[in-house]
């Protein structure tokens, strides 16, 4: 069973939509940019060194879904250090609403690694730093469960821009990525493509530090500490690779109703061939066999 949330005490969006209320607070005349911030009242400060991650994905649920594309950015005191990006085989055709959104397509994958020839790269590249991202939890889920599945150990703390949007933007606007950018005056990148999200996440963060990460007063101190990273909490098991009697059945099922299989078997875990015999079944019925 996967669970992922951030650490007690910390609302952020891997809430359930509408069970937390976030404090909303009008816009702030920009601030010196090149003032540092203060310390926060519990010893920390404001974080200025993360790794900015995003993903490109076959779907949203990453148990059942793919990663297509990473990008990662090092960030050490506020300047971009190093990036990464990353093209992923999910070993399954693309649906036309994801390379619509995304404007990859097929043939941009058919040659690149599997997660499992990358994952450790990613891992390693963010080492030591937090993660920051739009709704972090998103991607880091799929990044721990990608980790999880090839024997790697993934825990990071993160850093939300999401979160403090809900802190910093009026209640009435949209916080996604796009309009959040806009509000915060950050020129857009190329959106839904993981380094143009990553590089914007960034920036983002950047314009919102500049305008709230202070602690000059007490009310300053209290923003000051949401930009400190918490441990991002997303417990994952280790999926088991699909069995050989899985696949024969599989293969028998397509073979009966005439069905292409638009995803290599050899890449499913137990769980997915399972769930995609399942639907197979449910759809179009089981195998009759005439004695």
């Amino acid at each position: 069973m996967e669970k992922c949330r951030t650490a007690p005490g910390y609302r952020g969006p891997a809430e359930e939509a509408g069970t937390a209320k976030k404090p909303e607070r009008a816009a702030a005349k920009q601030t010196d940019a090149e003032k540092e911030p203060a310390e926060t009242g519990n010893g920390g400060t404001v974080s200025n060194s993360y790794a900015a991650i995003d993903l490109e994905t076959t779907g949203l649920n990453p148990k059942t879904d793919k990663i297509i594309e990473i990008a990662a950015i090092k960030v050490i005191d506020g300047r971009i250090a190093e990036e990464k990006t990353t093209f992923v085989n999910p070993h399954r055709l693309l649906d036309e609403r994801i390379t619509g959104l995304t404007g990859i397509g097929d043939a941009q994958l058919t040659d690149a690694p599997d997660i499992g020839g990358v994952i450790g790269e990613y891992v390693e590249f963010t080492r030591g730093l937090p993660l920051l991202g739009h709704n972090v939890l998103f991607d880091y889920s799929f990044l721990k469960h990608a980790a999880v599945n090839h024997g790697l150990e993934f825990e990071r703390e993160g850093l939300d821009t999401l979160k403090l949007c809900r802190a910093f933007m009026p209640k009435e606007m949209s916080k996604s990525l796009g309009p959040a950018c806009a509000y915060f005056q950050v020129e857009p990148k190329s959106a839904h493509r993981a380094m143009g999200d990553a590089r914007a996440a960034h920036e983002l963060y950047q314009a919102i530090r500049a305008r709230y990460g202070n602690a000059e007063s007490a009310a300053g101190a209290a923003d000051a500490k949401l930009f400190l990273p918490h441990p991002l909490i997303c417990r994952v098991k280790k999926e088991q690779p699909a069995t050989k009697r899985q696949k024969e059945v599989l293969r028998e099922l397509a073979k009966y109703h005439r069905i292409d299989l638009t995803v290599d078997m050899e890449y499913l875990s137990r769980s997915e061939i399972s769930r995609l015999t399942d639907k197979i079944i449910a759809q179009y019925g089981r195998i009759r066999r005439d004695f």
